[in-house]
């Protein structure tokens, strides 16, 4: 149960981190937040957990594969912002934008040989 509040607490802390850095500096917190971080310490928590070279290769690449699709949505959402649209209409487009690129990803990669 500790290890599970200490994974809830680092990540919040991780969280808490960027958006104070991005309040004051907003690109040192856009880089903090580009950071692998949270994918280098799910892999550390999985690798703990079941030390399996072929889970977790197979965990790198399908997360590389996710990546792509949520890549767009830093695009539209300061291309809405700059064109008048409010903050929460943009970031809820940007979130539908990538839940309709996910499920493409789902629907398409397999088909493509990708391991998901």
């Amino acid at each position: 149960m500790w290890q599970l509040v200490a994974k809830a607490l680092l990540s919040g802390a991780l969280i808490v981190a960027i958006a104070e850095v991005g309040k004051r500096l907003p690109t040192l917190g856009a880089l903090i937040a580009s950071l692998p971080l949270v994918s280098v310490l799910g892999m550390i928590l999985i690798w703990y957990a079941r030390p399996d070279a072929e889970n977790m290769a197979v965990h790198a690449g399908a997360t590389f594969w996710y990546v792509l699709p949520s890549l767009p949505m830093f695009l539209l959402i300061p291309y809405l912002l700059r064109s008048g649209v409010g903050f929460w209409p943009s970031l809820l487009a940007g979130c539908l934008l990538t839940i309709a690129l996910y499920l493409m990803m789902m629907h398409f990669g397999p088909r493509l040989g990708l391991k998901l």
